[in-house]
């Protein structure tokens, strides 16, 4: 028979290891995104007279900057669990009550942590949401008038701005 401990300790572990793997997913959708403006910028610069092409950032930004976001939340949604749930009820089968787990908390109490975290929400919003609307602009600018394009132009830059509001919405300044 398998003891409560012994359960929680394995669930620890497996719950761990989704992080770590949202983790380096996470952290590869960065070089994804770099990428991906890379090959849009040069594709339009080897071609001038296609500035439509710097339409193709927005929405490639829009999709990798999401499942980043996404994927940020899960590994944050995985440190609360750890540290709401798994610890307590792990704390309780200890016989003096010891801390359990106090990584999952002592790290958030670091100091630097506020300017980390706003210093993150800058490179996330320029990464995902400042690039692609001064690729917008660039096309506004100096891009052809066509109306489905200028209509396509201004419903991409709806996205990255909703974009924006999750990134900031989920930056968690404040906890």
């Amino acid at each position: 028979m398998i003891d409560t401990g012994q359960l929680l300790l394995a669930e620890y572990e497996q719950i761990k290891q989704e992080q770590r793997a949202r983790i380096g997913f996470r952290d590869n959708l960065i070089y994804a995104t770099l990428g991906v403006m890379a090959a849009v910028v040069g594709s339009t610069l080897a071609r001038t007279d296609h500035l439509e092409l710097l339409l193709l950032l927005p929405p490639l930004s829009v999709t990798l900057g999401w499942t980043y976001l996404v994927n940020d939340e899960k590994i944050s949604a995985v440190g609360r669990y750890i540290r709401d749930e798994l610890a307590p009820r792990l704390k309780d089968l200890t016989q003096e009550g010891a801390e359990v787990f106090g990584w999952e908390s002592a790290h958030r109490r670091d100091a630097h942590r506020n300017s980390r975290k706003r210093f993150q929400l800058a490179v996330d919003l320029l990464t995902f949401c400042v690039t692609p609307l001064a690729a917008l602009a660039v096309y506004w600018v100096l891009g052809p008038k066509d109306w489905p394009l200028l209509m396509i132009s201004v419903a991409e830059s709806a996205m990255v701005v909703v974009l924006a509001f999750q990134v900031v919405g989920y930056a968690d300044l404040g906890r």
